[in-house]
C-alpha cells in the first residue's frame, strides 16, 4: 500500500503548500482522495500517471477539498481519455460539475460516472475482488465523508516443498492457494493448511478530514493500519477549533488512541503556525507512532 500526499495544509492558499489531495495506491488499484486546487499540477509534479486514475472520492464540497476537480476532469478530456471515470462524493456535486462543464462547452469524450452519497450512516460504495471503500460520517459544517479502504483476503502462500511431497499437479495450485483442502487420488484428504502458510495480512486505510472530535467513528476504524486525521489547530486554539468544527492535534490522537489504530498520520494544518512539528509533538503526548502528512511525500506501508 502507498500513500501520496498531493496537499495537506488548510483552506488559506500559499504559494509554498496545497489544499487537500492525495493518492493511495492499493492492491494494483489507484484512488484519488479529494482535490483541490492545484491537484493535477502535484500529479504531475509527483509523476502520477493521469490515466491509471478511475476513482476520485470527494470527502465534502468546501473549496479546499474539491475546486481542483472540474480542471482534471477537462484536462482528462483533452487528452482524449476513452476510460471510464468515477466520481464519489455528496449529493449535488453532479450538479456542480455538469453545470461548469456546460457553460464552458466541455463535455467529456468518456464516461463520466456520479456515485452521489447522503447516507448518515457507513456504506460500501465501492467494490471489486481486491479492494472494499466504506464511507465514514464525519461531523463538520457541511455533510462530509471520510473514506474507509479495506484490502480484501489475500491468497494464502503455496507451500512449494509441501505440495511437491504429496505429488499435487500444478493444475491444483490456484485452488490450494484459495483455501481448498485436496483429495488424492487414492482418496486421502489433504488439509489445506499442510500445503500453505498464512497469506500476508490485509491491510485497512482510513482518511479522516474535515471533521471536529467524534468519537462515533472509532467503531468504524477500530484496528485500522493507517488512519489519516485532520489536525487543523493544535489545543491552544481549542475554542477555533469547536467553532468551525475541525480538530486539535490532540483530539486526533486520542481518536487514533480509542481505535487502536497502529500508524497515525497527521495532517489539514492551519497556516498560522510556524512549523508542523508542534501537531507531532502535541499529538505524541497521547499517541506514539505519530507520522506527519506533507505535500509531496510518499509513504510506503507493508506489513
Amino acid at each position: 500500500m502507498k500513500l501520496t500526499i498531493l496537499g495537506c495544509y488548510a483552506a488559506t492558499p500559499r504559494t509554498i503548500t496545497n489544499p487537500t489531495a492525495q493518492v493511495l495506491e492499493i492492491r494494483n488499484r489507484m484512488f484519488l482522495i479529494d482535490c483541490g486546487e492545484g491537484t493535477q499540477v502535484q500529479l504531475r509534479r509527483n509523476k502520477i500517471k493521469f490515466s491509471k486514475i478511475n476513482h476520485i472520492f470527494i470527502s465534502h464540497l468546501h473549496g479546499d477539498h474539491f475546486y481542483g476537480l472540474v480542471g482534471l476532469v477537462s484536462t482528462f478530456m483533452l487528452l482524449n481519455r476513452q476510460t471510464d471515470l468515477h466520481i464519489y462524493g455528496p449529493k449535488g456535486i453532479k450538479e456542480i460539475i455538469l453545470l461548469q462543464l456546460k457553460y464552458s462547452n466541455s463535455y467529456t469524450g468518456y464516461n463520466l460516472f456520479f456515485h452521489e452519497l447522503e447516507s448518515k450512516e457507513s456504506e460500501v460504495i465501492y467494490e471489486d475482488d481486491k479492494v472494499l471503500v466504506k464511507t465514514i460520517p464525519l461531523k463538520h459544517r457541511i455533510y462530509t465523508n471520510g473514506y474507509l479502504f479495506e484490502e480484501k483476503p489475500k491468497e494464502r502462500k503455496l507451500n512449494i516443498a509441501a505440495v511437491e511431497e504429496f505429488k499435487i499437479e500444478k493444475c491444483y495450485y490456484q485452488n490450494i492457494k484459495n483455501g481448498k483442502d485436496i483429495t488424492l487420488e487414492n482418496g486421502k484428504t489433504i488439509l489445506n493448511e499442510q500445503l500453505t502458510f498464512n497469506p500476508i495480512p490485509a491491510m485497512k486505510y482510513a482518511f479522516c478530514s474535515d471533521t471536529m472530535y467524534d468519537e462515533s467513528i472509532v467503531s468504524i476504524i477500530k484496528n485500522v493500519d493507517i488512519l489519516y486525521h485532520e489536525t487543523t489547530f493544535l489545543e491552544s486554539e481549542a475554542d477555533k477549533a469547536l467553532k468551525t468544527m475541525h480538530s486539535t492535534a490532540k483530539e486526533a490522537a486520542l481518536i487514533a488512541k480509542k481505535a487502536k489504530v497502529k500508524e497515525l498520520i497527521l495532517g489539514h494544518y492551519s497556516t498560522r503556525y510556524d512549523s508542523i512539528e508542534l501537531f507531532k509533538e502535541e499529538a505524541e503526548t497521547i499517541f506514539s507512532n505519530v507520522i506527519l502528512a506533507d505535500d509531496g511525500k510518499t509513504f510506503d506501508f507493508n506489513n
